[in-house]
């Protein structure tokens, strides 16, 4: 079933952006100029990064909203330590503490059995306020123009350096996620977590990398939103959360687990960094952006929940159907 369902979501995905693109270039042509477009997928490099991470904890069974508090913690570690001349302390410093809330996270869902929502949420919570503690409540600053040169380095045809690399990022993981074995575990956890169990895949050591992978991607996040942004206040990383979910289920992962790509991640990320641009474009104030992509996400949720029923619905009149051929045989095969 995930076969076959994998092609037709990433590629529903890219039709998707394409149309959109189109329609809005339609509406005002200077929307599809080629600066616009590579701006549009260059801005996209973080929500690209953090997803690929929280894509594992989804396919996996699980959720985790604390993303934007990991990428806001560790933006601000490595801000200090690149603000101080230590940029190389400041990548390991960061990564280091976004390996560390990943295992705090695995260990709660999988050890304590607290639920992925609860867990994540207060995780949330803790980081936030750690934020604070870590800042005194002041922006971090003065960060190196070397440092902040890295974001704008271009590549080729005008993609930036940073979102190349999270092109590779993006189609390593997807390769390890689909030909191999223990990247298939992902999908099966996600899609069965009992008969997982069953075939001996370890359930608990799976849903435990999900999230470590998870936090690693959005620690990796912060330090690119370092270089991007080029300061960091006590609320950076705030709706990331979102935005990151909103594009993995937007790119055709479904939030009931098991279904689903890390291709469809990339590409709902570069939609959802596009919004606020279409919404200028479209002469509308960048204000409505959350509401937008609420509203996606709610709309995409109820969609794919009716298709899945749908499916389920499917699938029961066909055993129904089989059975009842079987008992029919049976009988005529007793008469004789």
């Amino acid at each position: 079933m995930n076969k076959n369902w994998h092609l037709p979501r990433e590629a529903t995905a890219i039709l998707f952006v394409i149309a959109l693109f189109l329609g809005i270039g339609i509406i005002n042509p200077m929307f599809l100029s080629v600066q616009n477009i590579l701006l549009c997928f260059n801005s996209s490099v973080i929500y690209t990064v953090v997803a690929i991470g929280i894509a594992f904890v989804i396919i996996s069974g699980e959720i985790d909203v604390s993303v934007g508090a990991t990428l806001g913690m560790t933006a601000a570690v490595c801000g200090t330590f690149v603000r101080d001349g230590n940029a190389g302390m400041g990548i390991v410093a960061a990564v280091s503490v976004g390996l560390m809330i990943g295992v705090v996270n695995g260990f709660g869902v999988t050890v304590l059995r607290i639920p992925s929502i609860i867990m994540t949420l207060g995780m949330f919570g803790i980081v936030r306020g750690l934020i604070y503690v870590y800042t005194d409540g002041k922006w971090i600053e003065n960060i190196p123009i070397a440092y902040k040169a890295f974001a704008q380095a271009k590549a080729i045809g005008g993609l930036t350096w940073f979102y190349l690399v999270a092109l590779l990022m993006m189609a390593t993981a997807h390769l390890i996620m689909t030909t191999t074995h223990r990247g298939r575990y992902f999908i099966a956890v996600g899609d069965n977590a009992g008969g997982a169990t069953l075939l001996g895949i370890p359930v608990a050591g799976t849903k435990m990398a999900a999230f470590v992978l998870c936090s690693a991607a959005a620690s990796i996040g912060g330090i690119l939103y370092v270089s991007r942004v080029g300061f960091i206040t006590p609320i950076a990383g705030t709706g990331y959360e979102m935005k990151v979910i909103a594009a993995c289920v937007l790119g055709g992962i479904s939030l009931t687990g098991g279904v689903g790509s890390l291709i469809g991640a990339t590409v709902g990320a570069a939609i959802m960094a596009s919004i606020s641009r279409i919404l200028v474009f479209l002469g509308f104030p960048s204000d409505y952006d959350n509401t937008i992509t609420g509203i996606l996400l709610i709309v995409i949720v109820v969609a794919d929940s009716l298709l899945q029923s749908r499916s389920a619905e499917k699938l029961r009149k066909e055993r129904l159907a089989a059975r009842t051929n079987g008992m029919a045989t049976s009988s005529g095969e007793a008469v004789r």
